[in-house]
């Protein structure tokens, strides 16, 4: 599995990246969340303790295109420009997408304003969909789950200590920006390394007067004239950068050594790596232990990123009359280093296969309880080993329903046990009539 060795023998502590609520929270966003779960779970169950803090950004970083790179355009995109891109259909369907959503977002907001909301009131309720969305997944919660808002003393403290130490250096405007030189080893976990980094980062974006290398980035940004969401500091009035956000949040609830920091891909470069040389500026040492990241989720062939319009909601995913939990069996059918290849499709057969679990549970449990499949069980701990390989784990859980000498009791007991760690709320049907069946076509 993740390869784990926490300091203090049966606890683990784990930091995940938390959603941006300035938008509606989709599926890709929610991969990453499973990732976590995932390894919660699987450590729990071994009998371990975890302690998990996930913070909620709800400062606008998106929402005025500050973050994650100027115009809300995401810097790893300009890195990775030569990479294959999908086909023109799916390429025409995403730009139909990306208007359609741009439209609606413009009248939302107008909607907000018309209302008397704020960027803030608008948080709270994607923060409530968000929240709801991860029970619908049954995704544990984690014991803190800070507000970047409500956490600003924390980043200007941690901003303080880094310009003490010679990381971080003010310009004219009141900006703080970290020396991406002062770090000897920036870019170990993406391999993209500052000598990698052509001017403007590829980005379009002039350094700002002061800036010494457009590498560096902002610790703490001067707010431009209109921005609604501002904090005061001692460098003028402002807002943190994002990674200042999580290398903040991270120390403070968590301690200065970390055994397992989890975000999706897409952040490896530059926000985590931004937040590890921020950590470990301010520790004196790793910071983080290990990082998991979970790769992108696609739906219909091409990424799912806001931006491009390609976007599905858990809501959608409901209103097809779907479980929300066949997302998470959908996701489980890959492993968290690979990406996962959405369709309505696929997730109407994870729908289904579901389903057919449940009902098996349900059917198992009226009879005699026995002990529990021990070669099963093992095939299954031995995949979750081999670095949380869960289609190795589905499998030997699918050869155990077609088993045909295991008594169903036996099955029932090991069904229910290793559902703790995959969440799909198998044993829900227990003692309830069965769903009626369609009936063959011209039955009397």
């Amino acid at each position: 599995m993740v390869p784990v060795g926490p300091e203090r023998r049966g606890s683990l502590r784990m930091y995940s990246c938390g959603p941006a609520v300035d938008r509606p929270v989709h599926l890709g966003d929610l991969r990453s969340c499973l990732l976590s779960d995932l390894i919660r779970r699987t450590l729990e169950w071994s009998g371990r303790t975890v302690t998990s803090a996930q913070n909620i950004t709800d400062v606008g970083h998106l929402a005025d295109g500050s973050e994650p790179g100027p115009a809300g355009t995401s810097k790893v995109a300009a890195l990775t420009e030569g990479r294959p891109q999908a086909g023109g259909q799916n390429q025409a369907q995403a730009r139909g997408r990306a208007q359609n959503q741009a439209q609606a977002g413009g009248q939302a907001q107008n909607q907000a304003q018309a209302g008397g909301q704020g960027a803030l009131d608008v948080a709270r309720h994607h923060e409530e969909a968000f929240r709801a969305d991860c029970a619908a997944l049954n995704i544990r919660p984690a014991e803190f789950t800070p507000r970047a808002s409500e956490s600003i003393g924390l980043m200007t403290d941690l901003i303080g200590r880094l310009l003490a130490s010679g990381h971080a250096y003010q310009v004219p405007s009141g900006s703080v920006y970290f020396a991406a030189q002062s770090v000897p080893d920036y870019g170990v976990l993406s391999g993209i390394r500052l000598t990698d980094l052509p001017p403007g980062d590829r980005s379009g974006h002039a350094a700002e007067p002061g800036q010494r290398s457009t590498a560096d980035w902002a610790l703490w940004q001067a707010a431009p004239a209109g921005r609604e969401l501002t904090w005061p500091a001692p460098w003028g009035t402002g807002f943190p950068g994002w990674p200042t956000e999580c290398s903040a949040l991270s120390l403070h609830f968590l301690g200065e050594s970390i055994d397992v920091h989890t975000s999706g891909i897409d952040l490896r470069f530059p926000h985590d790596e931004q937040e590890r040389a921020q950590s470990n500026s301010v520790t004196g040492h790793e910071a983080v232990q290990h990082w998991a990241h979970s790769e992108r989720l696609l739906f219909d062939g091409d990424p799912m990123a806001s931006p491009t319009g390609n976007v599905v909601l858990l809501g959608d995913v409901e209103a097809r009359k779907l479980d929300p939990l066949a997302v998470r069996l959908a996701v489980l059918e890959h492993r968290y280093r690979q990406p996962v290849g959405l369709t309505w499709d696929t997730l109407a057969a994870a729908d289904a296969a579901v389903r057919r679990w449940r009902d098996r549970v349900a059917e198992w449990a009226n009879s005699p309880s026995r002990p529990m499949c021990a070669q099963y069980v093992g095939e299954f701990i031995a995949a979750l080993e081999e670095d949380l390989d869960t289609p190795a784990a589905l499998r030997s859980l699918r050869s155990l329903e077609s088993d045909s000498e295991i008594p169903p009791g036996s099955k029932f007991e090991t069904f229910a046990f290793l559902d703790q760690v995959l969440g799909l709320d198998l044993a829900r049907d227990i003692g309830k009539a069965p769903a009626p069946r369609p009936r063959p076509p011209g039955a009397g």
